[in-house]
């Protein structure tokens, strides 16, 4: 099995969901794919089966914040303070899709320790019912449940990740939470006021970001260096430079 990586920086909405989606288009029956990135601007991402109708698309044209859908499910997560990864992984080499989102994870969890080893990340062990969970009017935002094998800490979510099989391959792609400007997500759904205060509360507990666990600003080259390495901790592998 071979791995490869790219980082393409900074780039709106529409280019990073597309370039997802090319990449699953790109590699054989035993070759992987990790590819880091950001936005610019920030982006609000729908799951693959949540209507545009849930944001405000006025107010978030007019605050220069894209609004795009993802090719995978899920629900709204505002793209800002982040480091975002996705990783390609073929159906081929017999691994189920759970144990392929274990895995992912379990890397990801190993490149956050290099980053700094205070960080001592948990695994989710607990499975959402999320047929119940869709019925309220929280579902509307990605981070406000953790899915089993996701990554917290100190009993919050720390990394939103989602995952979909497209053809022979699985991609699966997530937010590691540098920051705290993604709890503004609430300023841009269609939902009633009243609400919308208990929603935040809501994703304030339930959430948390490298900058507060840390005390300071994260450096993304570092961090990036990190994940990039705990994949190569964890799948025992050298990465293979992939050009756009």
């Amino acid at each position: 099995m071979k791995w490869y990586f790219i980082d393409t920086g900074l780039n709106d909405g529409n280019f990073n969901m597309q370039f997802d989606i090319e990449l699953t288009k790109k590699i054989s029956n035993d070759d992987c794919i990790l590819r880091l990135y950001r936005w610019k601007p920030y982006c609000i991402s729908l799951g693959a089966n949540q209507n545009f109708s849930d944001i405000n698309l006025n107010k978030a044209q007019n605050d220069n914040i894209d609004v795009v859908k993802r090719p995978t499910g899920g629900r709204a997560i505002l793209h800002s303070e982040e480091l975002t990864y996705s990783v390609v992984f073929p159906l081929s080499l017999n691994k189920s899709v759970r144990d392929i989102y274990n895995q992912i994870n379990l890397a990801l969890k190993n490149g956050l320790e290099l980053f700094n080893p205070e960080l001592k990340i948990e695994l989710e062990n607990r499975q959402t019912d999320f047929r119940n969970f869709y019925k309220k009017d929280i579902s509307s935002i990605c981070f406000a449940v953790s899915a089993r094998y996701e990554i917290n800490y100190a009993g919050k979510k720390l990394v939103g990740s989602a995952q979909r099989k497209i053809g022979n391959v699985i991609l699966q792609h997530g937010s590691i939470l540098c920051g705290t400007y993604h709890l503004k997500l609430t300023d841009y759904l269609n939902i009633e006021n009243e609400k919308l205060k208990e929603i935040s509360d809501e994703l304030q507990r339930t959430t948390i970001d490298l900058k507060t666990i840390l005390g300071k600003e994260i450096e993304i080259s570092q961090l990036s260096e990190s994940i990039k390495k705990g994949f190569e901790n964890h799948f025992n592998t050298s990465f293979i430079p992939l050009s756009k």
